[in-house]
């Protein structure tokens, strides 16, 4: 029988796209409930990249412990995996000083890896998917799902019959591994499988969302991005760190392809298309209970984190003695 696990050893996850606050939220969360703060960001992990990344400033890491804020230098590569080997120990020791756990992030795959873990995927076949491909084309797709559905059925549960890119990647790893993608999943551990995992989702109306992103960018500039990537002129970056937002942009405007002012807006486009692939991506996670930072304040929404946090024995002695009684409406899907 599966040993149920501890209700205070539950790990909190503020996740959401950029710009929506979590870091802020984050940072206050973590006074109140004598939390630390791992950064689930594939860029705020590398040093001198700080204002295109909008890593916490030196200030607000005083305010709060942080991990995994300007560790790496940007020549080198940054993953999922990566950042699982380096979060997942960091929970445990944070747990062991008596403190609470808070990932904050939007790197949505990153935040999936710790959660659920990763299985070892084999590398690509490219002669076996353009083989499925072309039987795709001749027979349709409903025929390639078939083989699927025959072959790991708890996969094709899964995945859409007309997705033909997963269905081929399920098929691939069954041929190079000889094990469905079931079977390496269900062998796979994440912090799911030692903690309670409680996973908070930020959102706000669309226009809300990308009005806040237009913000975060004029500020960007007027903190030193251009000054900032002129210091990354000539420096090897990795492959992770060069897909940076701002940095293409802003290499383009110093090389003067483009004029100030329309770099400032190829930069507010870019990041509202993120934006938007973030919430795709975590709309995906039933776990995820989402609230909509429009509809309160964030007085309101540190009552409503904080309560939870009450019930499950994670907060201070003095905030448990301080039960909230506030009753609002936060929940919604997002948009």
């Amino acid at each position: 029988m599966r040993m149920k696990k501890p209700r205070e050893n539950t790990v909190i996850f503020i996740v959401g796209p950029t710009a929506i606050g979590k870091t802020s939220l984050a940072i206050k969360l973590a006074k109140k409930i004598r939390g630390e703060i791992i950064s689930c960001d594939s860029m705020q992990v590398y040093r001198k990249m700080g204002i295109l990344s909008q890593a916490p400033a030196a200030r607000e890491r005083k305010s709060a412990r942080h991990h995994l804020v300007g560790i790496l230098d940007p020549g080198r590569e940054y993953s999922a995996a990566s950042f699982k080997k380096r979060a997942y120990p960091l929970v445990d020791s944070i747990f062991k000083r008596g403190k609470v756990p808070i990932i904050a992030g939007g790197s949505g795959l990153y935040a999936k890896a710790l959660i659920d873990g990763l299985f070892p995927s084999p590398p690509a076949d490219l002669k076996f998917r353009a083989a499925m491909r072309d039987y795709a084309g001749r027979y349709g797709s409903e025929k390639l799902y078939a083989k699927l559905a025959k072959s790991d059925p708890g996969s094709a549960i899964l995945i859409h019959p007309n997705d033909i890119r997963r269905v081929i990647r399920a098929l691939e790893i069954l041929r190079s591994t000889g094990r469905t993608m079931t079977e390496l999943k269900s062998t796979t551990k994440g912090l799911k499988d030692r903690y309670c995992i409680k996973i908070f989702g930020f959102t706000a109306p669309r226009q809300k969302i990308y009005a806040k992103i237009n913000a975060r960018v004029d500020k960007m500039f007027r903190a030193g991005a251009v000054a900032e990537v002129k210091k990354l002129s000539g420096k090897r970056l990795s492959k992770t760190a060069a897909a940076i937002l701002g940095l293409r942009e802003i290499r383009a405007y110093l090389k003067g392809e483009r004029g100030l002012d329309e770099t400032k807006e190829a930069v507010k486009m870019n990041t509202r298309r993120f934006a938007k692939r973030q919430l795709t991506w975590f709309r995906s996670d039933p776990r995820i209970e989402w609230i909509d930072v429009t509809r309160v304040d964030s007085k309101a929404l540190l009552s409503k984190i904080c309560h939870y946090c009450e019930q499950m024995k994670l907060s201070s002695p003095s905030l448990r003695a301080k039960r909230s009684n506030l009753k609002v409406r936060l929940l919604r899907r997002p948009e």
